[in-house]
């Protein structure tokens, strides 16, 4: 099982040049290191440069899979503002680039408000079934999954005989062994992890496990309307609206415990020949 705060940590090679160095745990592998994960550390390097202690936004390309061992993490600031600055973060591991990012930061301040946004009509995560109730004796296919919490909203998933579904995701989840984060970056890291992770899980859901195909995200991108490192469980609910010619598109929510609306993004995906199973 991976920390979450721990294993995003960044060690300072050259902090005043916004050089670090992170170390790639196992304990978050799923077709090699999560791209949320990944994503997440360059998030956190960015808090690490930017002197607004709040995360706005953050774009990010994968550019190849990397392996579990240290990379190294440039940041660059390209405007240092009052009210918002924008930071470029490279990955790179043995000279090879594995993620370009971009983080904004905006500060709180005065200006207009409102709320149009209504949270899924769903059950409290107290009042609903983990995966392993639904399906003894099939554990974590990943051990990525190991560091997640869930609570089922949708149990016909688990059904025995595979029938195509519509490409939605609606899933309760809590990270562990701890759950919530102090760090804005940190706490907002959850948050664009699971934006990443599950745009595959609502995708696929129309087609069969054994179709020949998976699909790694080739990007991701986040927007982060509130912190809520009092919130133990958030609600993720991605939707896959179009996919054709290799690529699939996803967009994704995350809502608070209390039914505030955290973040939003989405990702396009790569459709790649699937892995070979033993």
């Amino acid at each position: 099982m991976g920390d979450f705060e721990l294993d995003t940590r960044l060690e300072g090679v050259d902090p005043e040049a916004g050089r670090f160095r992170a170390h790639l745990s196992r304990d978050w592998e799923i077709w090699g290191p999560n791209g949320g994960y990944l994503a997440a550390i360059a998030l956190r390097a960015a808090g690490c440069v930017g002197r607004i202690p709040r995360p706005a936004s953050f774009s990010g390309h994968f550019l190849r899979v990397a392996a579990f061992a240290p990379v190294d993490v440039a940041v660059v600031p390209l405007r240092l503002g009052r009210r918002s600055e924008s930071l470029r973060v490279s990955i790179a591991q043995n000279g090879r680039p594995v993620l370009e990012a971009l983080v904004r930061t905006a500060a709180a301040g005065p200006g207009l408000a409102h709320v149009h946004a209504t949270p899924p009509d769903v059950p409290a995560p107290d009042l609903l079934p983990d995966p392993a109730s639904l399906r003894p004796g099939d554990g974590p296919s990943y051990p990525f999954w190991n560091n997640l919490e869930s609570r089922v909203v949708r149990p016909e998933r688990f059904a025995d005989a595979w029938q195509p579904r519509d490409p939605t995701w609606l899933e309760w989840y809590r990270f562990t062994p701890r759950a919530t984060f102090e760090n804005p970056f940190v706490d907002a890291g959850r948050m664009l992890l699971l934006l990443d992770t599950l745009s595959w899980p609502a995708a696929c859901l129309p087609h069969p496990p054994d179709s020949g195909f998976q699909a790694p995200n080739l990007d991701v991108t986040a927007w982060f309307h509130a912190l809520a490192p009092e919130s133990d469980w958030l609600l993720a609910d991605h939707v896959s609206p179009v996919a054709g010619d290799g690529l699939m598109g996803a967009t994704g929510h995350i809502w608070s415990r209390d039914g505030r609306l955290l973040a939003s993004g989405g990702a396009q995906l790569l459709c790649v020949p699937a892995a070979p199973t033993e």
